[in-house]
């Protein structure tokens, strides 16, 4: 690298420019390599000194967060007509995203990539969306459900430091409703509910067995989390229990929680994570949404094991790892996640795919372009919608190489293929969340694959996912 500086000298301005340009995003993808991967075990400042910190910080990164959303999204409470989630709560209609100035949507699918890049065309909604506090990271929880959550176990899910970013209504239902693939008869089983260990035994005996009862019951006890415990270097007021598996899968589903994935480093590169959903995970054989894990088991293991300490089993020993029995608490849990379904689908066939007699003129037309121009079926297969594999968007093309609030926004990698049964159930979209609606999702993947849709066709390809 050296050596190209000084060759710089003798390159013609422009080009000398560009060399340094290149070496200054090349220094950026470098930065923090040869740092420790690990937190500090002996913490030198006290608690009350931290809080008192971080509390005061608190304001200003909170708004430097919101600044980036407002500029990036358009964070109304815009219902589409007369379409609900299965709870009831109204989906969000609209792109959201906001476009660079002077382009609209149509001139900019007519760009190549590099023209895009080299202009700072691509929506900055389109990039990687950065953690509340993306140097800090950890796991954040909507204030419904910290109310819900205190109200039912006395837990006190609250961070002094962040709260969460995104407005509630462009969030999944709360509470979510349960689906089982054993007593489809039964509709909804939570009553309108959020499971607990309050309420757990009641709602599930006598419709569970004892091993899904006994899982159920794992899944809705707290044990410590890297930033709920009881050490002097955790992120809640008072020394905490921790975290369960359903305050991030609420019910079995989602309520958007965030945190940052625990198997990247260094800090900027890490990716934010949008909890998804556990319905249909008995369909699914990739669990995690990079790390390609074959089991639900291996991935309840790897969660408790590291997800919740940032990948870090000297910290997780210091703050109370709990070491999940393979052989029993383990396949308890996966058991009861293994059926939990899908919600119904009335206007979909055996195959998944629409009944002509039920469907709409529109739904229909979305989904010959789902199978025809937009190519989405190459990798969401019918029934569920889901290859089961892992694929590289390379949105990369797009943009150059920059740091937002701490993220360093650069190549995602191979995510997996995540099932578009019920997908108007679990906004937002995309692994980071990163997409509000699944307009936006439409216009997005219209770019990634240069698809060239008409608004009529972006239209009905909404219109046909809304019925998966």
């Amino acid at each position: 690298m050296q050596a190209l500086i000084r060759h710089s000298r003798w390159l013609a301005p422009a080009a000398a420019v560009a060399a340094l340009l290149a070496i200054g995003v090349a220094c950026a993808q470098e930065a923090g390599r040869g740092q420790t991967s690990y937190a500090p075990v002996v913490v030198t400042e006290g608690f009350q000194a931290t809080m008192e910190r971080m509390s005061q910080a608190k304001p200003a990164v909170m708004k430097r967060q919101m600044d980036l959303l407002a500029e990036r999204y358009d964070l109304g409470n815009r219902p589409a007509k007369g379409v609900t989630m299965s709870g009831g709560r109204a989906v969000q209609a609209g792109v959201r995203v906001r476009l660079p100035d002077g382009v609209t949507w149509e001139q900019l699918a007519a760009r190549k990539p590099d023209e895009i890049r080299d202009r700072g065309l691509w929506p900055k909604g389109f990039l990687p969306l950065p953690h509340p506090n993306h140097p800090e990271g950890g796991m954040v929880f909507p204030q419904f459900h910290i109310d819900e959550i205190r109200k039912q176990t006395g837990r006190d899910l609250t961070r002094f430091d962040l709260d969460f970013d995104l407005p509630d209504h462009l969030l999944a239902d709360f509470p979510p409703a349960i689906y089982l693939t054993t007593r489809p008869d039964l509709g909804d089983v939570s009553q309108g509910k959020v499971v607990t260990t309050d309420n757990y035994y009641e709602l599930f005996n006598g419709i569970l067995n004892p091993k899904q009862l006994e899982g159920v019951r794992l899944l809705t006890t707290p044990f410590p989390q890297q930033q709920f415990n009881a050490t002097e270097d955790r992120r809640s007021a008072r020394p905490s229990l921790g975290v369960t598996c359903f305050d991030c899968h609420v019910n079995g589903h989602t309520n958007g929680t965030t945190h940052l994935v625990g198997d990247i480093r260094p800090q900027p590169f890490r990716h934010r994570l949008d909890t998804p959903t556990l319905r249909g995970v008995n369909v699914q054989r990739l669990f995690g949404s990079q790390r390609a894990l074959k089991s639900i088991e291996d991935f309840t293991e790897f969660e408790q094991r590291a997800a919740y300490f940032d990948g870090d089993p000297v910290i997780a020993t210091k703050k109370g790892v709990n070491i999940l029995e393979r052989a029993s608490q383990v396949h308890f849990m996966a058991e009861f996640m293994s059926i939990l379904d899908f919600p119904p689908a009335p206007k979909l066939d055996i195959y998944g795919r629409l009944d002509p007699e039920k469907a709409t003129q529109e739904e229909l037309q979305g989904e010959a372009v789902f199978f025809g121009k937009a190519k989405c079926a190459v990798c969401h297969v019918p029934p569920y919608y889901t290859d089961n594999l892992m694929h590289n968007l390379r949105a990369e093309r797009f943009f150059k190489p920059q740091m937002v609030n701490g993220r360093m926004a650069s190549s995602d990698g191979p995510i997996k293929t995540f099932p578009l049964r019920g997908i108007k159930d679990s906004p937002p979209y995309m692994h980071d969340g990163r997409l509000l609606t699944l307009e936006d999702t439409v216009e997005f993947f219209n770019l990634i694959q240069q698809l060239n849709l008409t608004a009529e066709e972006k239209a009905a390809l909404v219109a046909f996912m809304r019925a998966l």
